[in-house]
């Protein structure tokens, strides 16, 4: 049963600007690590390499195996040369993506626009939703290391440094191309903690959800429930089921590491909490009041104020205990959002 009504503001913290995270840490795992009890509320200080002392054997861990695409390009129009940046959203079919164009005003139907010089050249078949463009991209060659070549990785609004290494803003397990933007749960993780992980007894089960844009979307309306999550792609295995199931069945924990995961497998699971191959599309909007099916615990960042987010893990650990540790978490001076620190409740 979902609450009657609840308030955007009342999931509203207040954040200092110089606790965001503009770079990433040296050591991904050196992150700090706040645990918190979801039944009590407690909170205890950690360093995050430090979470398998919290993990169990027979517990299964859920990673997103998502790659972010340098999603964002700088382009010229035709004829006047003005500057035009696009950030690609979504393949809608083979060389056509839905997009997002500044300026926008400027990119009407038959718009062409000029990437490094013209080996890439896209020209804007439709505007859809959003004020969306639809843009057709002509190359020779392949379209991946074109984009590579010339695309840069679409960091966060609240992100104004540039990103020295690519790879620093995906997780080291990242296989599938797809997100416009990092599960940043899992970029705390090295080879070496997930070996000493897996040498621990826990299962790792990778799911895919390709997110989405919409991840930085505020929420713009006064109650939580007239807002409208936008939809992402996502796929659980037949593998990654099975390896669920069967922890469940005797007696693990579910853990997602991220959001992105937890809205994966809440998405796929019957209602019973069982899984199953499955793939599609999901706008599931998790917030207090819903009951979990499949997850028990969750590893996480620090999310934007009046986020769905951090609706969300309000939803796991219960409202007040989660604003009681994002308060806890500014007076400690923990690092916020997508380069910052993480939180385990369990």
């Amino acid at each position: 049963m979902q609450e009657t009504t609840m308030d955007v503001k009342d999931f509203y913290y207040d954040l200092p600007q110089e606790l965001i995270a503009q770079d990433p840490l040296e050591d991904r795992s050196s992150s700090r690590l706040l645990v918190l009890g979801k039944g009590d509320g407690s909170i205890r200080h950690e360093v995050f390499r430090n979470i398998t002392q919290y993990l169990n054997p027979g517990d299964c861990l859920v990673i997103n195996n998502t790659k972010v695409i340098p999603a964002r390009l700088f382009g010229e129009r035709e004829h006047t040369g003005a500057t035009i940046e696009i950030l690609l959203l979504k393949r809608r079919e083979n060389d056509i993506w839905e997009t997002l164009v500044k300026p926008g005003k400027k990119a009407k139907v038959g718009t062409r626009i000029i990437f490094g010089g013209g080996i890439l050249v896209g020209e804007v078949v439709d505007v859809v939703e959003d004020g969306n463009r639809l843009i057709r991209f002509t190359y020779e060659g392949i379209f991946e290391e074109i984009l590579d070549q010339l695309g840069q990785m679409p960091l966060p609004p609240y992100i104004t440094h540039t990103l020295k290494d690519k790879n620093r803003y995906q997780t080291v397990y990242a296989k599938y191309d797809g997100s416009a933007a990092a599960p940043t749960a899992g970029l705390h993780f090295t080879p070496e903690l997930l070996e000493e992980i897996r040498a621990k007894g826990v299962r790792i089960a990778e799911v895919t959800l390709h997110v989405g844009l919409g991840t930085f979307r505020p929420v713009k309306v006064e109650h939580v429930q007239d807002h409208h999550m936008h939809s992402e792609y996502y796929q659980v295995t037949e593998e990654a089921a099975q390896l669920i199931n069967e922890t469940k069945r005797s007696g693990g924990r579910v853990i997602a590491v991220g959001t992105t995961s937890c809205r994966t497998l809440e998405s796929a699971a019957e209602a019973d909490g069982t899984l199953a191959e499955k793939s599609g599309w999901t706008d599931i909007f998790i917030y207090p009041g819903y009951q979990f099916k499949v997850i028990d615990a969750l590893i996480t960042n620090f999310h934007l104020p009046e986020s769905t987010l951090v609706m969300l893990v309000s939803a796991l650990a219960g409202r007040e205990h989660i604003m009681n540790a994002y308060e806890e978490a500014v007076r400690e001076r923990y690092r916020f959002f997508s380069f910052g620190d993480a939180m385990f409740i369990n």
